[in-house]
């Protein structure tokens, strides 16, 4: 293509005020926390201790008591997850937590009801009004992962780890974070590292409920990775990441992540709030 002079400094104008704008953009992600990705309550309820996120990791990473562990899916109408996504989640937790039983994942649809934007004592409150099974249930472990039709009350907000075995998943907002250039990142690569991100935090990641020997949370994102090649890097809950990182997300645990896991199974660091312990 042969481009005159004229064209030339039209092009160059444009990519200058393409590059002022996204500069401004990351600025102003980089000052804003994503604190609504994690309820850091100790919640209780019913009678049960529900906990927070970070609070079964240990039962999750030992197999002395739990064996097993079953993800429950609920979903509404039109928002169950990719395939992809719940498959590349079991392979994570396969990875990482010891369960000679396996980790099973189980779907079920369901219609919550939920009127306007959804907050954290919102999932709570349809999570263990759906729940299955109680979180911890002789040798097996139960988890729970919401896939709700609406938006968090914060709608920049992908997901949220609400207490010590549930998380949820905002398709509608998912579907906002996709890459605006070429549809890269797609919704479902979004999804895909958002749903392992969440269930990170039930492991604790990062610094939930334990205090990491690597220096590697962002101090700017408390319980985050400041990686950004880690599944667990602050900008995977940001409804702007197609903004942010184009091309392939990461969806993967980083060594840093894989070390502080194996520390607290193996007691190298203490973990705390835990509803089990060995």
């Amino acid at each position: 293509m042969v481009v005159n002079f004229e064209n030339r400094e039209r092009l160059a104008y444009i990519m200058g005020r393409v590059q002022t704008q996204f500069s401004v953009l990351i600025a102003v992600l980089m000052l804003t926390g994503l604190s609504g990705c994690i309820s850091d309550e100790m919640i209780s309820g019913g009678g049960e201790k529900r906990g927070i996120p970070g609070g079964l990791a240990l039962a999750c990473l030992d197999s002395s008591k739990y064996t097993e562990i079953v993800i429950e899916v609920d979903y509404e109408e039109g928002y169950q997850p990719k395939s992809s996504s719940t498959d590349l989640l079991k392979q994570r937790l396969e990875q990482v937590c010891d369960k000679p039983d396996g980790v099973t994942i189980t779907f079920t649809e369901t219609v919550f009801g939920n009127q306007g934007s959804w907050t954290s004592d919102d999932v709570r409150y349809h999570a263990w009004e759906n729940k299955e099974n109680q979180p911890q249930t002789s040798s097996t472990l139960h988890w729970q992962v919401l896939f709700p039709s609406g938006t968090y009350s914060d709608d920049s907000v992908l997901g949220v780890a609400v207490d010590a075995s549930t998380v949820a998943i905002f398709g509608d907002s998912v579907e906002e974070a996709k890459g605006p250039f070429f549809g890269r990142p797609s919704a479902e690569e979004v999804e895909n590292s958002v749903l392992v991100h969440e269930v990170g935090h039930l492991l604790g990641l990062v610094n939930i409920v334990y205090q990491s020997l690597v220096e590697h949370e962002d101090p700017d994102h408390p319980n985050h990775s400041d990686n950004d090649e880690s599944v667990m890097y602050w900008a995977i809950d940001s409804t702007s990441i197609g903004n942010i990182i184009s091309g392939d997300l990461p969806n993967e645990f980083d060594q840093d992540d894989l070390k502080d896991l194996t520390d607290m199974k193996n007691g190298n660091v203490e973990v705390y709030d835990q509803l089990w312990t060995p």
